[in-house]
């Protein structure tokens, strides 16, 4: 009885502060606000870090894994158009940055290979949280490092993109997002546990998100039309934040203070490379140079859309690099994290 109270205490907090992070624009904010609480808790009383099933957590990541498959939008894709190379160089060149970010983490401070680079890794926060414990990484440090660099850039995208003329050609924005029928249910119930447990088989790495996130993004650029029911997404989220916030721990806490200004700088470090890869991209292509940094921010894409709207910045353009970069992440994170953490122990 006292373990189901406490799960609805937790899941009562999370949604008060989902909520609050909602109004202020936050990416992610009911898997952030659910890190938050679980963090909150674990130090309060940490005898609550149990109180969740290990199974809840491997389910929450298979419905990411359809969530993030299910992102991709076809006719947001055919809006790259002629530019698919540079927009793939840049995607590839976003990682690439991202990894050796990590690699200068890991040397100059007390981080493992695997949770440095998992934690730069600009792009799918919430998707790469949710694989870095199944991949060696550990996921509270993760964590902190995703979304403080989901947080600075919400914060410097207005006041960066703000220092450019006007937008580009207006694109117009992504459609609204389907509501839930009966059959997006059933898919999304038979995707999630299947696809899953398949990829988990024949070994795929990170095989709990991989798997479902593969299918569900084959079936929409088949054509498939579905979204996964909001209630179900958020849940997972929340899922996913709780576990982790959870798992933290007083030593945890002032590790990250030790952490702060090392990873503070790593994140400076991404942004300005990023800029470098939207002058790139800018001058390969015909986008304007602010709607190219918003198609390469390491993180916020609600702020980011928020500043393309007000700027009449070309949105489907913008969407679209922004998902496949996304993609692009969480899929090669794994295979990538996993070869550098085998050659960092040979060295050793």
């Amino acid at each position: 009885m006292r373990t189901v109270v406490s799960i609805v205490v937790l899941g009562a907090l999370t949604a008060v502060v989902a909520l609050a992070l909602d109004l202020v624009g936050l990416s992610s904010a009911t898997l952030f606000a659910a890190l938050l609480v679980g963090l909150a808790a674990a130090l309060v009383r940490p005898r609550t870090s149990g109180v969740l099933p290990r199974g809840t957590f491997v389910s929450a990541q298979a419905v990411l894994g359809v969530t993030l498959g299910a992102y991709l939008d076809p006719d947001a894709l055919e809006a790259v158009g002629g530019a698919w190379l540079p927009v793939a160089l840049v995607s590839a060149g976003t990682l690439v940055v991202s990894m050796a970010v990590g690699l200068v983490l890991e040397r100059r401070t007390e981080l493992d290979r695997p949770t440095a680079q998992l934690g730069m890794i600009a792009g799918g926060a919430s998707g790469i949280v949710g694989m870095a414990d199944e991949i060696g990484g550990d996921d509270r440090l993760v964590a902190f490092m995703q979304y403080l660099r989901v947080l600075v850039t919400v914060l410097l995208t207005p006041l960066l993109a703000a220092a450019w003329g006007g937008g580009g050609a207006g694109g117009g924005g992504p459609s609204e997002a389907l509501l839930a029928t009966p059959a997006d249910w059933l898919l999304a119930a038979a995707i999630a546990p299947t696809a899953a447990l398949a990829a988990r088989r024949i070994g795929v790495p990170a095989g709990t998100l991989m798997g479902p996130m593969v299918v569900a993004g084959a079936l929409t650029l088949a054509g498939v039309e579905f979204v996964v029911p909001p209630v179900v997404r958020e849940l997972a989220f929340a899922l996913i934040g709780l576990q982790v916030g959870l798992r933290f721990t007083t030593d945890t806490v002032r590790q990250m203070g030790r952490l702060l200004v090392p990873v503070l700088v790593g994140i400076l470090a991404l942004l300005v490379a990023c800029f470098g890869l939207a002058v790139v991209l800018h001058l390969l292509t015909d986008v304007t140079l602010r709607d190219a940094y918003l198609a390469t921010t390491p993180g916020g894409i609600y702020a980011v859309l928020a500043v393309a709207f007000a700027s009449n910045g070309n949105i489907t353009f913008i969407v679209a690099v922004q998902s496949l970069r996304v993609i692009v992440s969480v899929v090669l994170a794994p295979l990538a994290v996993r070869r550098l953490a085998k050659v960092g122990r040979r060295q050793a």
